[in-house]
């Protein structure tokens, strides 16, 4: 057993058979920073995944071919309302999805609590698809990413952080891209970021955002989730909004991807085999050489 989401238990085989996605808060900042600034960051990836969970919730319905298993691993709420809000909406988006009989036969919600190397050990090599979803700019996709890819998981990402040298070494082929690149991210905020203006011209995002207002995660109330909303709406730091419509259709590709095995195990084969300059052999070297200007010691060993 891994773990307990509520009372939803979490045991290893609702991980068999079926295509797993992880979607890792790789959000942290690769600088230490204050918990505002590191969980506003993750509304990305708690925006995204709840959205696209919540339309995937009648979408997987009719996909008999597809089971899936979400997995998001440890992440840190914080104790203003709206971090308070998100994990509320993860966890209740999640409950209703592992208890809804016509739903939970083809896909579930896993929280993975104290993702440490003892529980990493497992979920890395069983994932088949590492969601790596920061704004690119933020310089907050960090080493998990790397991690998912030596164990051979294809990636769904922006163009952030170690997502660009990954997509690098694995080929643009082998890599699900998605998203504003880091200098149109400048130019929709230099030009005056709207995210209603994208909410309004995308019936599929208003009906996201309407399913979450109306109270069906939240027991009918309809004011629990407003500050997330109202946040989306009309805030929207990280640009969630702005590349939603790009993270659906790049999620379809993924879908259509999963359906040819042979090219999927190719494009796994292929992202293991180039990830070779994430080893920490190469890092240790570079050190070496850049940072300690050191260099190898022969040591004779008598025998």
């Amino acid at each position: 057993m891994i773990g307990k989401l509520e009372s939803f238990v979490i045991g290893m085989d609702i991980f068999e058979n079926v295509r797993l996605k992880v979607l890792e808060p790789i959000i942290l900042q690769r600088k230490p920073a204050r918990s505002v600034e590191r969980n506003q960051a993750r509304r990305i990836a708690t925006g995204c995944a709840v959205e696209r969970t919540a339309l995937n919730r009648r979408i997987a319905i009719s996909d008999e071919d597809q089971p899936l298993t979400l997995a998001a691993r440890e992440i840190a709420i914080s104790d203003d309302r709206t971090g308070s809000v998100d994990g509320k909406l993860i966890t209740a988006v999640g409950d209703m999805i592992n208890f809804d009989p016509d739903v939970n036969r083809f896909m579930k919600v896993a929280f993975v609590p104290n993702f440490n190397v003892q529980n990493a050990h497992l979920i890395y090599p069983a994932a088949n698809l590492s969601e790596q979803i920061s704004t690119a700019g933020k310089e907050a996709s960090g080493t998990g990413n790397m991690k998912f890819m030596l164990n051979g998981a294809l990636t769904i990402g922006t163009l952030d952080g170690a997502n660009v040298e990954i997509r690098e070494e694995a080929g643009p082929e082998n890599f699900f891209l998605f998203g504003l690149t880091e200098s149109e991210v400048e130019q929709v905020k230099r030009d005056g970021y709207r995210p209603s203006d994208y909410v309004d011209g995308n019936d599929e995002l208003q009906a996201v955002l309407g399913l979450i207002s109306s109270g069906q995660f939240s027991h009918g109330d309809t004011e629990v989730f407003r500050p997330l909303v109202d946040n989306l709406i009309h805030d929207d730091p990280f640009l969630v909004m702005a590349d939603y419509a790009s993270y659906v259709e790049c999620q379809d590709r993924v879908a259509a991807a999963w359906q040819d095995p042979d090219a999927w195990s190719r494009m796994s084969i292929l992202n293991t085999a180039r990830s070779g300059k994430f080893s920490s052999d190469r890092a240790i070297r570079e050190y070496c050489d850049d940072i300690w200007n050191v260099g190898p010691v022969t040591v004779k060993v008598e025998h």
